[in-house]
């Protein structure tokens, strides 16, 4: 998962190579997202027929060839590549590897499997900007030496993944695959769609913050060290594993909501920094809004995970990430659109806007749900 957020703080070294406009940079960023997209929605469930191993190791071999693309890199066609390839990467990683690691948990240590796999999701994502950023700083080949690095970390999954018992019993091989879109099952449709929303709204803005921070950095607060720019993108999503800590203590169906509400906040931090130009708004909305994501992915992980049946529940938790990765790229790419006349900051007030009523309507409603369910 590093791997797909490790091109963060590159984009304007990109720029200055390539010769491309800022709302180019969102589009590249969501080709990841509807890659991510596609995958899920064709075999987010086909690690419940062929087995969770053999996807988790074509997941590695094209995170090993978004890699690849990135280091042979001559032009924006090969960024796109790269970032498509890394899409469906991660399609095949999330609702796989998460099924697996709650699969592969021993008895009465669920809940610390969710928290695993979940941290495991976020901070991937966060360590990708970070390593990115100190190597593009302080090391020689700022637009190589990542994806080098990158290149050796997957060997050494691989060779891990390889040493893995199968978690699906009766497991067919993998040739036998087919492309099936996810099925939600009817006992889980009455919470798949109240953390579904929540979901959407919390990867929205770690979205805005992997796509346009960069940016809004250099251009407007004239923060041009690549390691500050990838430590203050990665801020946002380890707040989000630290988020996940709580939701053990609030438990999953008031974490939802309450982590709605903090993310609201993040969102009032991010407007703020955006119309005032100030650099601490910033790294506040990070770790504000890190933490209510995280808050509302591990509850509504949990939620829906409770929920699912076995035979499903791979499908199903794909189906979920495939709203969560909307959130990624509809928005992003709204706010590149809008960049064009607005200015980058006023676009970013618009989209801060859109998300904080999601998140109060998902909130509102699963606080209701909530209450009505206590009282009954």
């Amino acid at each position: 998962m590093a791997g797909t957020t490790l091109p963060t703080p590159l984009y304007g070294l990109y720029q200055e190579r390539i010769g491309f406009s800022e709302l180019m940079v969102t589009v590249v960023f969501a080709v990841y997202a509807f890659g991510v997209i596609g995958v899920l929605l064709l075999f987010g469930n086909v690690s419940d027929a062929v087995g969770r191993r053999p996807v988790l190791l074509c997941g590695l071999a094209c995170a090993g060839a978004s890699a690849v693309a990135f280091l042979a890199e001559q032009g924006l066609a090969w960024l796109f590549a790269g970032r498509l390839l890394s899409g469906f990467a991660a399609g095949l990683f999330t609702g796989t590897a998460t099924a697996y690691v709650l699969e592969l948990a021993p008895p009465g240590g669920r809940a610390r499997a969710a928290f695993a796999a979940t941290a495991a999701n976020m901070g991937g994502l966060g360590c990708g900007p970070l390593l990115a950023g100190l190597l593009a700083q302080y090391a020689p080949r700022p637009l190589t030496l990542p994806f080098a690095v990158h290149l050796a970390l997957l060997a050494a999954s691989f060779a891990v993944v390889r040493t893995l018992p199968e978690s699906v019993a009766g497991a067919r091989p993998l040739r036998t695959a087919r492309p099936r879109r996810p099925v939600l099952p009817a006992e889980v449709r009455g919470v798949f769609v109240p953390a579904g929303i929540a979901a959407f709204t919390g990867f929205a803005l770690l979205g805005v913050f992997t796509s346009v921070t960069p940016a809004f950095l250099a251009q407007d607060l004239g923060v041009r060290n690549h390691a500050a720019v990838g430590l203050i993108v990665a801020a946002a999503f380890f707040a989000s594993t630290g988020g996940q800590l709580l939701v053990p203590r609030l438990g999953a169906r008031r974490a939802i909501p309450l982590g709605c509400l903090v993310l609201i906040g993040g969102l009032g931090l991010l407007a703020l920094s955006l119309a005032t130009h100030t650099l601490a708004p910033l790294v506040l909305a990070a770790l504000v809004g890190g933490t209510g994501q995280g808050m509302t992915l591990r509850g509504a992980v949990g939620e829906v995970a409770a929920a699912a049946p076995d035979a499903h529940r791979g499908g199903v938790l794909s189906a979920l990430f495939v709203v969560a990765y909307l959130g990624i790229s509809v928005p992003v790419i709204g706010v590149g659109l809008l960049t064009g006349p607005l200015g980058l900051p006023d676009a970013g007030l618009v989209f801060t806007a859109c998300m904080a009523v999601l998140a109060a309507a998902s909130g509102a409603f699963l606080l209701h749900r909530a209450r009505a369910s206590s009282a009954t």
